[in-house]
């Protein structure tokens, strides 16, 4: 069936909702409003207002309940509306969801999945626009899921929602509605902790994810450059071996993310190439990301987030070089 990433991810927590009874969505305006994005649209008629909970608008409650939730044996989907604001809720899933695991010796565990749409370019105002993938990725016992497709989208969520711990699943809201894709209707999984190779070449390694990934295709495809693609899917745990393998066949490097380019997920990825991969490589790694500045205003978004343009010139810089 084709589906948009909004209706795959709709599809894959009603899957899930209808396989276990104790997974539970809560979020500002998900119920009768179906979400502000109406990723939720319709769940709330199916499963009710004790499954579909609207709650107040206050992100470190949200997350707060959903900690308390997870710990009394539910899986709750907690949404939080957009990136910027989940910060509220920060301190909760650092200091608890995180390290809860650890802190009980793996007595006890925090499965719940944190949802939120992330990353630019609809000309949204700020704290719409953030791409958080570094902060959460740095914390020890999170994992960080970020599709850039409806296929995976689901599948990586139903994998989510099969695991017993804490996940943010960010979903770049640019690419909620910017394509359908042919999805399976039943349940299925797709693994965290493995990326996908989207093309195969031998000139270069481009590792992306999220947003960047329909720029990276549209440069590579219109230049038919021999290049392999890496989506990466899930930004920790990292699939390592993917990306070395691909780096040690081609020799070069470049990494390509729309969050702000300084101690990003691309300075991770550069930095274990270096330490496992530096005498295969023919030149320099190369970054593309955002300015190391905040979210500009909407009219200024198009010089903000890198383009088809700033990722054919860092593909020339190296296939020059």
């Amino acid at each position: 069936m084709q589906m948009n990433m909004v209706a795959a991810i709709n599809n894959a927590l009603r899957l899930c909702m209808e396989e276990n009874k104790n997974v539970v969505l809560l979020g500002e305006d998900i119920g009768r409003d179906g979400g502000v994005f109406r990723v939720t649209d319709g769940l709330l008629d199916t499963f009710g207002p004790e499954r579909v909970i609207d709650t107040p608008l206050a992100e470190s409650g949200i997350i707060g309940s959903s900690i308390g939730m997870a710990l009394g044996g539910l899986k709750p989907v907690p949404e939080i509306q957009f990136a910027g604001f989940m910060l509220l809720g920060f301190a909760q899933l650092i200091n608890h969801a995180a390290r809860y695991r650890g802190r009980t010796r793996s007595g006890m565990s925090v499965p719940m999945v944190v949802r939120t749409p992330v990353s630019g370019g609809v000309r949204t105002l700020e704290h719409h626009s953030d791409s958080p993938e570094a902060f959460y990725s740095h914390i020890g016992g999170l994992i960080v899921v970020e599709p850039s497709n409806p296929y995976d989208a689901k599948g990586l969520l139903i994998k989510a929602l099969h695991m017993n711990d804490p996940v943010v699943f960010l979903e770049p809201t640019k690419l909620y509605r910017l394509f359908k894709q042919e999805v399976p209707e039943e349940m299925y999984e797709v693994p965290i902790g493995k990326s996908s190779v989207l093309n195969e070449g031998d000139d270069l390694s481009i590792i992306t994810y999220g947003t960047m990934v329909p720029v990276v295709k549209n440069v590579v495809q219109k230049r038919n450059i021999s290049a392999d693609i890496i989506d990466l899917r899930t930004i920790n745990p990292i699939d390592e071996r993917a990306i070395l393998s691909s780096v040690k066949k081609t020799g070069r490097a470049l990494i390509v993310h729309e969050a702000e380019l300084s101690f990003g997920a691309g300075a991770e990825i550069a930095a274990r190439i270096a330490e496992k991969a530096m005498y295969d490589l023919k030149s320099p790694i190369v970054r593309v990301g955002s300015p190391s500045l905040p979210y500009p205003f909407p009219g200024y978004e198009n010089y903000y987030v890198p383009n088809e343009l700033k990722v054919s010139k860092a593909i020339d810089r190296l296939l020059s070089s």
